[in-house]
């Protein structure tokens, strides 16, 4: 069956979707599968995100982590009103979807180098479709690193996708900061992990998600490595509410994150997260 699609109007309404799946992933996140009801959006590319509504209680942009056909994944983790409630959907649910909006990681500029993905957190979940699609093509590319670091081994997400991305051929490195007891993999800042990684700095890209000072400090070591900066591309979060850049709060100097990012090349930003907000 064929699924018509939607020009997105930033300012109308958001269109229905359905809720297919919920996975619960940790305590306060889970992951829902949605598929449109009617006509579907256009289609997105890994690294943008949509504006997802939960109808009587308001929408956020969240980011896609996963793009099948016309049916789009999110990973939400529970931190406030809206994200609370669309943690609580469940099959069957209807939520409101509007995008795509945004720009994307594009993976296909890393052509034939070493890939080098680094998440901090719940980053991990608009890197996942890029970790996918490197290893759909794995001859389009050299080696594929995944580091990823987590505040407790409970918050690591996809922890049955990991082990099959690490059969698949990708190097997954795993750390976390409060280990508990049953954990015996590394402990610390996901950072530490890059001297373990398998790239090239002169034939690499780097593409990175997670907290802001993490993507900082990340950055500023894999310049010390050798990796350019336009051949880094981070993925960077401020309060978005419109997500079509009228409104002003996702600004980061002359740019508007919902609409110039939020996947940008480090040479593009770094001079800006250099300057301290008061």
């Amino acid at each position: 069956m064929t699924v018509a699609t939607v020009a997105p109007c930033a300012a109308g309404p958001p269109v229905p979707y359905r809720v297919v799946r919920r996975t619960a992933d940790t305590p306060d996140t889970a992951t829902i599968a949605l598929e449109p009801t009617g006509p579907a959006l256009p289609p997105f590319v890994p690294g943008q995100f949509a504006m997802v509504y939960a109808f009587g209680v308001g929408d956020i942009p969240v980011s896609v982590c996963g793009i099948d056909g016309h049916r789009l994944t999110h990973t939400i983790r529970a931190v406030g009103a809206v994200s609370a409630a669309l943690y609580e959907v469940r099959p069957g649910a209807v939520v409101g979807v509007r995008g795509p909006f945004g720009t994307g990681w594009d993976l296909y500029s890393a052509a034939g180098r070493d890939v080098l993905i680094v998440a901090g957190g719940i980053g991990l979940a608009p890197l996942r479709p890029l970790v996918l699609a490197a290893l759909d093509g794995p001859a389009r590319f050299k080696n594929l690193s995944l580091l990823v670091g987590a505040r407790t081994p409970g918050d690591l997400l996809y922890a049955r996708e990991v082990s099959a991305w690490r059969e698949a051929g990708a190097r997954v490195l795993a750390t976390v900061d409060r280990p508990g007891r049953a954990w015996n993999g590394d402990v610390g800042v996901v950072t530490a992990l890059l001297e373990r990684a398998a790239f090239d700095p002169d034939a690499a890209a780097a593409f990175v998600c997670g907290p802001e000072a993490m993507i900082r400090h990340t950055a500023r070591d894999l310049l010390d490595r050798g990796l350019a900066p336009e051949r880094i591309r981070v993925s960077l979060e401020r309060t978005m509410h419109c997500g079509t850049g009228h409104c002003g709060h996702c600004q980061l100097g002359p740019l508007l994150l919902c609409r110039d990012g939020p996947v940008v090349p480090w040479s593009l930003v770094q001079s800006l997260l250099a300057v301290r907000e008061l």
